[in-house]
């Protein structure tokens, strides 16, 4: 495991203690969760734009015409 080190301004330090007190987590796990998540979103993000030339080739532009394709 690495150590990174990162400024929060007091109103994001604060809210992030209460975050940590009230639901018995350090504030490491709780960044660490909230960094997984902002990474997935990146990462879906990145994949649905390399695909979507793909998918509108196949017609699919809405979340419609992908159901109708899996169903």
């Amino acid at each position: 495991m690495t150590t990174l080190t990162i400024r929060l301004d007091a109103k994001l330090a604060k809210a992030l203690e209460r975050i940590a007190k009230s639901t018995g987590r350090t504030k490491s796990e709780i960044v660490r969760e909230a960094l997984r998540s902002q990474v997935a979103v990146a990462r879906f993000r990145e994949l649905r734009k390399k695909s979507l030339p793909f998918a509108e080739a196949q017609g699919l532009v809405a979340d419609e015409d992908v159901h109708r394709a899996v169903s």
